[in-house]
């Protein structure tokens, strides 16, 4: 007996049923091979559409023995040619035996498809010839498939592809997806010509104007950013639970280019920087990146871009910033900025920082470090690994959208005419300038939260609940990885002599960090620990990190003055800044509407997405890993519910880590 089941989705083009006959070519098994077989029942071919399982019978003249591969073709009906996505095939054989073949493809042509059965298998395990032929045939169609392309020198390379139609239709957006997607956009878009907005390019005049932007579409936090914006303490705790938690480490030593005094920062002598420094009470934020880059010109204007370093003092359990200088060489007309200067200098000085943090934020650690590096993993996993390995059932849920989404921010965000290259103060070169230097200094080490937590120092903080959660979350998904991997890989010989596991790892420090050895990215694998850390490290990146950069952008960015994409004047050069000075600085009508929108866009998920540790697509068919998946379900959970009984209490919840709002991969 021979089941079919299609999953609930159907490419765009199929909005009714279908008459097509398929045919099952040939049952392969360790004892023989069937013949080819028309799966052309009535009854069954009638069920080959959206959500059925499909039954056929095949008869052998004999025992096929244990069943290893299957061989699947389409034939059109008539003038009908679609694509066909099936989840599975099932086969019961005689002897009372289930085989499982995950499929999870579309097949849309009239060649001959291979599949194997759902047990993992590596490479130098085969010892079949058809097998062998069938793994090497997959990856050979997928290299033509999946082709790296460089994106812009220094940078890390991407897919081929420049149109999302072009990619194979299995790693494109869901039809319901990609009706969302397109809708969200539009209802935006329409919502500002409406208004009148997105043609004026003069400055805003009065502060509370800002609310008729997107007034129907504020949510909890970004009420409670408009409110307390321009507090010192909701400042400093952006750092720790803003779109940007990555950025903040501690100072035991002040930079030589920032010459803050004890007189400075305690006033009457009642501090000492050193001694705060030694306990470990004093941190900094600095935007080295930024320095010396070009800004852009928006709407025909030069912009201002600073890259200014920010001295936070811990005080009990509270984070203060205590001075601000907002570019990197110390001079006359380069003053720093203190709590104790006139209100409208203190927060000019923090409304600066908080442009230059967006530049940061969005091409450094949301789009370089989450979305650039998931696309890479991806396209390496599909180039090299094929889906019977047992790495390939592992992470292939966690690519899920990322390819067509990264198209999209190629077009649509910075590309010639992007929404970023046209309107942020870093758009343009200073956008490739500025994530060049990014990917040169990034480490293996920043990738992972308890290497990053530690070497940043930042361990002891209090109320850093981006810490707190991330750090629980890896200890999850490192107790499933290591049960998964361990499991199918008991000794490190067997890591060193699974090849396609070890041209997973080649390509990625090829293709993703360019061959620098100074990253500390793995070359290769030599034991099950190095294994098990790395895959780790990919799970959380395109899942917890991705969550924690990218959910909060419209909330912390809605309030525009928080979170401007962009500065009109430049900064102060001495203190006394008058208040009208402000609104002058913040971004003009057309870019504040071009950027919220834009965060509105990339803030909201699709009613199809998949948490983190749900997989509708079960590409296992063992029962250990599948007990495994179960135990890291119900981690996720407990941690879930813990999460959401601390911020009960919160007067400002986290929510971007809480394993039941995000999802399995960058798919926004």
């Amino acid at each position: 007996m021979v089941v079919v089941s299609p999953i609930n989705e159907t490419p765009k083009s199929l909005q009714q049923r279908i008459l097509q006959l398929s045919r099952l070519k040939m049952l392969v098994g360790t004892e023989g091979e069937g013949k080819r077989s028309w799966l052309n029942s009535i009854k069954g071919s009638l069920a080959l559409f959206r959500g059925e399982v499909a039954h056929f019978t095949v008869s052998c003249p004999k025992s096929l023995g244990t069943l290893f591969l299957i061989e699947l073709d389409k034939q059109n009906f008539l003038v009908f040619q679609d694509s066909w996505y099936p989840s599975k095939v099932e086969v019961r054989s005689p002897e009372g035996d289930t085989y499982c073949f995950p499929v999870h493809r579309f097949i849309a042509d009239r060649e001959v498809h291979l599949f194997r059965e759902g047990k993992a298998v590596k490479a130098f395990e085969e010892t079949h010839d058809l097998a062998k032929y069938a793994r090497e045939q997959e990856l050979i169609g997928r290299k033509e498939d999946y082709c790296w392309k460089e994106l812009k020198e220094g940078l890390p390379h991407c897919i081929k592809e420049t149109n999302p139609l072009s990619l194979p239709p299995e790693v494109r957006f869901s039809y319901t997806k990609d009706t969302e997607f397109l809708w969200t956009a539009a209802v935006g878009e329409v919502e500002l010509q409406l208004k009148g907005l997105e043609k004026r390019n003069e400055p805003w005049t009065d502060i509370d104007a800002f609310d008729q932007v997107f007034r129907c579409k504020m949510t909890d936090i970004s009420e409670y950013v408009e409110e307390h914006w321009q507090e010192d303490e909701f400042f400093a705790y952006q750092y720790l639970n803003g779109v940007n938690p990555i950025m903040i480490r501690c100072c035991k030593v002040l930079p030589v280019n920032f010459p803050v005094t004890d007189d400075m920062v305690f006033l009457h002598g009642q501090g000492s920087l050193t001694e705060e420094m030694e306990r470990g009470n004093i941190f900094l934020c600095d935007y080295k990146r930024l320095d010396g880059v070009t800004a852009n010109n928006v709407n025909g204007k030069k912009q201002y871009l600073m890259a200014p370093l920010v001295l936070l003092h811990k005080r009990e359990d509270k984070l203060m910033p205590i001075a601000i200088q907002l570019k990197q060489t110390p001079a006359d007309d380069n003053p720093i900025f203190l709590p104790t200067d006139s209100a409208y200098d203190w927060l000019m000085a923090k409304i600066f920082v908080r442009s230059a943090d967006f530049q940061e934020h969005e091409l450094n650690v949301h789009l370089l470090r989450t979305h650039l590096l998931a696309e890479v993993f991806a396209v390496s996993l599909l180039r090299n690994v094929p889906m019977v390995h047992p790495l390939y059932k592992l992470l292939v849920p966690h690519t899920r959208y990322t390819l067509q989404i990264n198209i999209l921010a190629r077009l649509a965000l910075i590309s010639e005419n992007g929404v970023f290259t046209e309107f942020a103060a870093s758009g343009g070169e200073a956008m490739f300038t500025i994530m060049k230097r990014s990917l040169s200094s990034m480490t293996y080490k920043s990738l992972c939260i308890p290497d990053d937590v530690e070497e940043r120092g930042v361990r002891d903080i209090p109320n850093y609940y981006y810490k707190d959660d991330g750090l629980q979350l890896w200890d999850i998904i490192f107790k499933f990885v290591e049960g998964v991997l361990s499991y199918y890989y008991k000794s490190d010989d067997l890591v060193v002599k699974d090849s396609e596991l070890q041209d997973w790892i080649r390509d990625i420090f090829e293709h993703g960090f360019l061959s620098q050895e100074q990253t500390g990215i793995p070359q290769k694998f030599s034991t099950v620990a190095e294994l098990i850390k790395f895959v780790t490290m990919v799970i959380f990146t395109c899942s917890c990190q991705h969550s924690a950069v990218n959910s909060g952008q419209y909330d912390y960015g809605a309030w525009m003055p928080n979170t401007p994409i962009s500065l009109q004047r430049p900064p102060p050069t001495t203190k006394g800044t008058k208040d009208h000075i402000m609104m002058q600085t913040l971004p003009d009508i057309s870019t504040t509407v071009k950027g919220m929108s834009t965060m509105w866009l990339l803030s909201k998920d699709s009613s199809d997405f998949v948490l983190l540790g749900q997989y509708p697509e079960q590409y296992f068919t063992e029962g250990f890993p599948r007990i495994q998946i179960k135990g890291f379900q119900q981690e996720l959970h407990l941690l879930s519910v813990a999460i959401k009984t601390r911020n009960d209490k919160l007067r400002l919840p986290y929510t971007y880590l809480d394993p039941a709002n995000f999802e399995n991969s960058v798919g926004i």
